[in-house]
């Protein structure tokens, strides 16, 4: 299955921005859930949860014949990691499974980006995009506290809201945007 730009585009754009109006209507209520986050449990085991089976299904479309013959040992030792962490590493449980979300999202985009690299050059914001969340996914695994202090900061006051909030919701719409225009276009 493959697939294209502009739908990966206007599903990030729409995923990035959708969010946002929320915090600029309800910005009270929206940090109250932004500061929760980093230490929600059921958060962090779904996005545990659905970072190990994209990280499985990723294994599973490798066609490396040096490990074939250790593939199931694989499948379910990084299982019972992706288990094993929601069950015994609790604590920032949600940023953890964040990290692993941003890193496997990043090489969707980076993958989904490069064939279109030549026909336009639109596509550097979502390979730029996709570096940032590496940078911000390893940074979140190695000191899982840091988004917390983050989200802090950034739902310290009312105005901080809803400027953060209009800027992403203005990047979304501009990603979106190139997925319904430019990248609707290339191949």
């Amino acid at each position: 299955m493959t697939l294209k730009l502009s739908t990966l585009s206007i599903l990030l754009g729409l995923g990035m921005g959708l969010p946002q109006i929320y915090g600029i209507a309800k910005p009270a209520a929206f940090a109250a859930a932004v500061r929760k986050f980093p230490r929600s449990v059921p958060w962090g085991a779904a996005l545990m949860a659905l970072g190990t089976l994209w990280f499985l299904w990723n294994l599973s479309q490798e066609s490396i014949a040096d490990f074939a013959s250790y593939k199931n040992i694989l499948f379910g030792g990084f299982a019972g990691v992706g288990l094993g962490t929601c069950i015994f590493v609790q604590d920032f449980l949600a940023v953890r499974g964040l990290a692993v979300v941003l890193l496997l999202l990043a090489k969707l985009m980076v993958d989904t980006g490069r064939p279109v690299l030549p026909q336009t050059h639109w596509v550097l914001v979502i390979q730029t995009w996709a570096y940032v969340l590496v940078v911000a996914g390893i940074w979140f695994t190695v000191s899982p506290w840091r988004l917390r202090d983050f989200l802090a900061w950034g739902t310290a006051n009312e105005q901080r809201i809803k400027v953060g909030c209009g800027l992403r919701l203005g990047f979304g719409l501009f990603v979106a945007g190139l997925g319904l225009t430019v990248f609707k276009s290339v191949v």
